[in-house]
């Protein structure tokens, strides 16, 4: 067998788990002996389908043996995914459920999902608001994009674990620091924020939980920006150089760990390629809290 190709095709590079997923990706290449190319969407759905259709219609000696892709939009791209499904290029979806997925598994190349899950992320950080509030209280949450599947899940699932008497206000962030950081700049612009009593801030990722930090950091009373920076900060991801650190050094009271899945979705390839069967159509990574619940109700 020639050396397997893979192309990764993640949201953006200004995101620290989708450093980290690119990460894994080369890492597992390097260990399995397979050819990884990583290409950036810049948070725009239409160029991650033009990026895919591009490569999927090209030459087949330039084609990879299969596509691993973090959707950008609210859908997971399904004409591209056929495309690639009649070329016999496998076609892993990450982070999202794709309900083509059973249709295309019938065809010759391994289709399947990999994602992380967001119901269940949601839910651990609901219960580390009712550690950190057991009170009750207001918490402005910064979501991902409106479209996003995960996003709208780790909201579902928040909103099902938190206290009836916490109160969540939303922002939207694009999942990452500067677009947490403008959000919150303009909700300060606005009137009902000087009367919203804010006891935490939680984000849907530990980029945007920092981006809204620095928003607060900009203010220029000292008392106002101080009584800001004081509150528990939430994030999600939890990555060793960043979410991880990040409460380490106090920047964020908690996160939630969520385990990067281009490695493991590579490997699931690589076995299918070489037995020439299917592999699971789903697997899930799992989420933990960063620190453990118990240790954060001590506080």
């Amino acid at each position: 067998m020639d050396k397997l190709r893979f192309l990764v095709s993640l949201t953006t590079s200004d995101n620290d788990y989708q450093a980290e997923q690119a990460k894994s990706a080369q890492e597992t290449g390097q260990k399995l002996g397979v050819d990884v190319q990583i290409i950036y969407a810049d948070n725009d759905a239409i160029t991650q389908s033009t990026q895919l259709l591009n490569v999927i219609q090209s030459s087949e000696a330039g084609r990879p043996d299969a596509i691993l892709f973090e959707p950008v939009g609210g859908t997971a791209l399904p004409q591209v995914a056929r495309a690639a499904s009649a070329a016999r290029i496998g076609w892993a979806v990450l982070n999202r459920e794709a309900n083509y997925v059973t249709e295309l598994r019938n065809s010759s190349a391994p289709v399947f999902v990999v994602t992380s899950d967001h119901l269940e992320i949601g839910r651990i950080q609901g219960r580390q608001i009712a550690a950190l509030l057991p009170h009750g209280g207001n918490v402005l949450c910064i979501q991902g994009p409106a479209e996003n599947s995960a996003a709208k899940e780790r909201t579902a699932g928040m909103q099902e674990t938190k206290p009836f008497n916490v109160h969540p206000i939303f922002l939207r962030g694009q999942w990452t620091e500067e677009s947490s950081q403008k959000a919150v700049r303009s909700w300060l612009k606005l009137t009902t924020s000087h009367k919203a009593a804010i006891d935490l801030i939680a984000a849907q990722d530990d980029s945007m939980a920092i981006g809204a930090r620095r928003a607060f950091e900009e203010l220029p009373n000292e008392t106002d920006r101080e009584r800001w920076l004081k509150l528990p900060y939430l994030g999600c991801d939890g990555l060793p150089g960043t979410g991880q650190a990040w409460v380490k050094n106090g920047l964020l009271t908690a996160t939630v760990l969520v385990p990067p899945n281009t490695g493991q979705a590579i490997e699931m390839f690589v076995e299918a390629l070489k037995n020439g069967e299917q592999p699971p159509e789903r697997a899930l990574t799992v989420p933990v809290s960063i620190p453990a619940l118990a240790d954060l109700k001590t506080r």
